[in-house]
């Protein structure tokens, strides 16, 4: 029985090589594990991200909030989730020399490809992340595991870091988290660049002189002839590339007037960039 349960170990493994888990870089990168894989710690999510352009699979609304804050980051070039410590005998080994015991399969009891939480390019240096509650690093197993890890990362001369719920600034996250699907808002960008002119110009205006942002959005659907959201959604739009800028550590409500709003890129720059 031992060894069929090694040879399923062993098979699983070669299936998600073969399949190109864990390989690649942007866009082409898969993650070693996909959230039907495994059981998640909250709410698992699929996301597409702006840095890659491919969908990304994090396990728990911890990862999920860090994810934004990595996906809006200038000098993020790439994120990989779910990244794996391989080869299996590589972590075996580091366990066995430390005398704690390896992360095993909880069916087959089997020991399992460990993973990193997020492998992060920034520009031309890489930095490996474990995402952790703080409440759990009190916890004499987690912190083997992570030693592990950290012990792996090391000897590829890789930095390592532990990122905590107490790291995560969450008013920005849920910023991020407000515009983050309007990055890609087909409908958006395929406004003409007279459209995009009026629009953003009638909106600055009108968030300048005060009124809130859901009025100021509102008075712009009405008076453009656009459906109802359509200017919000613009709002989230500008947000998400950056053309527009506000003080990101103020929680957004559409209640209230904007402040410290920037314009960062003109609609000439927009011209540049697929406007019509």
């Amino acid at each position: 029985m031992a060894k069929r349960k090694r040879d399923f170990t062993s098979s699983t493994i070669q299936k998600r090589l073969k399949e190109g888990r864990g390989q690649g870089e942007g866009m082409d990168y898969l993650p070693w594990l996909y959230i039907q894989d495994v059981p998640s710690e909250g709410r698992a999510t699929r996301m597409k991200g702006w840095t890659t352009g491919r969908m990304h699979h994090l396990m728990s609304d911890l990862e999920r909030d860090f994810f934004y804050i990595l996906d809006f980051a200038d000098d993020v070039t790439d994120i990989r989730e779910q990244y794996p410590l391989l080869p299996l005998e590589e972590t075996l080994a580091i366990a066995d020399k430390m005398g704690v015991k390896h992360p095993t399969d909880p069916h087959t009891s089997e020991p399992v490809v460990m993973t990193t939480d997020f492998l992060v390019t920034y520009k031309n240096k890489l930095m490996a992340l474990a995402i952790k509650p703080a409440g759990l690093l009190g916890s004499t197993r987690t912190i083997d595991k992570l030693e592990i890890e950290k012990r792996y990362w090391q000897e590829r001369y890789v930095e390592w870091k532990i990122v905590t719920d107490r790291d995560i600034p969450k008013v920005v996250a849920r910023n991020i988290e407000w515009f983050h699907k309007d990055y890609d808002n087909e409908d958006l960008i395929h406004f003409s660049a007279f459209v995009k002119s009026n629009l953003e110009g009638l909106l600055y205006e009108n968030l300048q002189q005060g009124e809130s942002l859901a009025k100021a959005a509102t008075f712009c659907d009405e008076k453009l002839g656009f459906p109802v959201g359509t200017a919000l959604a613009y709002f989230k739009h500008l947000l998400a590339r950056k053309y527009w800028v506000v003080d990101m550590n103020v929680k957004i409500n559409p209640s209230l007037p904007v402040n410290h709003l920037q314009i960062v890129n003109t609609n000439e720059t927009l011209r540049e960039q697929g406007g019509s």
